[in-house]
């Protein structure tokens, strides 16, 4: 048991170095883009996400089907729009990305209304080894829900 607590300390603290790595590997927004973002909502720890390669987004733009869509980062940060073709993504926060695909859609779309969702974050990984059930790359998601849990069973155990 204790070899097991000491094996999930080892994942929570390499997947908390991992998150405070991946603002230093932020991609900067393509050059020739003069989108001035909206406000963008904070995290409770003031920090706002990042699109990452991997990363899946949902693209919306109010009454315009065929260029609504969910679609994949690609590993160079670009993502592929009709209209548009490729738009750097990584590096950028929902409401920014909406914002360069609002001006961009704004030479063939009178007021186009753009909302970016990331729906799966894939970007932000950790590796595991060792003498775990999967080691190998995890999602950082997957870290933190184990987080999670390991620390509702050490408040269960002291309430014993």
């Amino acid at each position: 048991m204790k070899k097991w607590l000491v094996r999930m300390a080892l994942i929570v603290l390499i997947a908390t170095s991992c998150a405070y790595s991946q603002d230093a590997q932020k991609t900067p927004p393509a050059s020739g883009t003069t989108a001035k973002p909206a406000p963008e909502a904070k995290s409770a720890s003031g920090e706002e996400y990042r699109i990452g390669p991997q990363d899946l987004v949902r693209i919306d733009v109010w009454k315009e089907p065929d260029i609504s869509r969910t679609i994949p980062v690609r590993p160079d940060g670009k993502i592929s729009l009709p209209l548009m073709n490729d738009v750097q993504a990584a590096g950028l926060t929902a409401m920014e990305l909406a914002g360069s695909i609002r001006e961009g859609l704004s030479k063939y779309i009178t007021s186009p209304q753009v909302t970016v969702t990331v729906t799966e974050i894939n970007s932000r990984r950790v590796y595991v080894t060792g003498e775990v059930m999967r080691p190998g790359a995890q999602p950082l998601w997957r870290v933190h829900a184990v987080r999670q849990n390991q620390e509702h069973l050490h408040t269960s155990q002291r309430r014993r």
